[in-house]
């Protein structure tokens, strides 16, 4: 029927399934292998993101050590900031 969207569907996908891994030199492996695959799909829709991944993949990584980002402060300090301005 579609088979682009097949494709780019399995390929969000994948990257998905890499999130559900608790190891890091299996994430690390497999975001290359996913890596490669995308590149050679061709689809230039992925191509934001195969370069945040280049540029962050030690951060992206280190996800996988204790399974936490820096969410939660951001959030602080975007309400912190949202306040401040509803009080002005």
């Amino acid at each position: 029927m579609y088979p682009d969207i097949k494709k780019a569907y399995n390929l969000s996908q994948q990257f998905r399934g890499i999130y559900n891994n608790n190891d890091k030199h299996i994430a690390m492996t497999k975001l290359a292998h996913w890596y490669r695959n995308v590149e050679e799909s061709g689809f230039k829709n992925f191509n934001i993101l195969l370069n945040t991944l280049t540029l962050n993949y030690k951060s992206i990584l280190n996800y996988f050590d204790n399974r936490s980002t820096n969410a939660s402060p951001e959030m602080k300090f975007m309400n912190s900031k949202t306040k401040k301005i509803k009080s002005e």
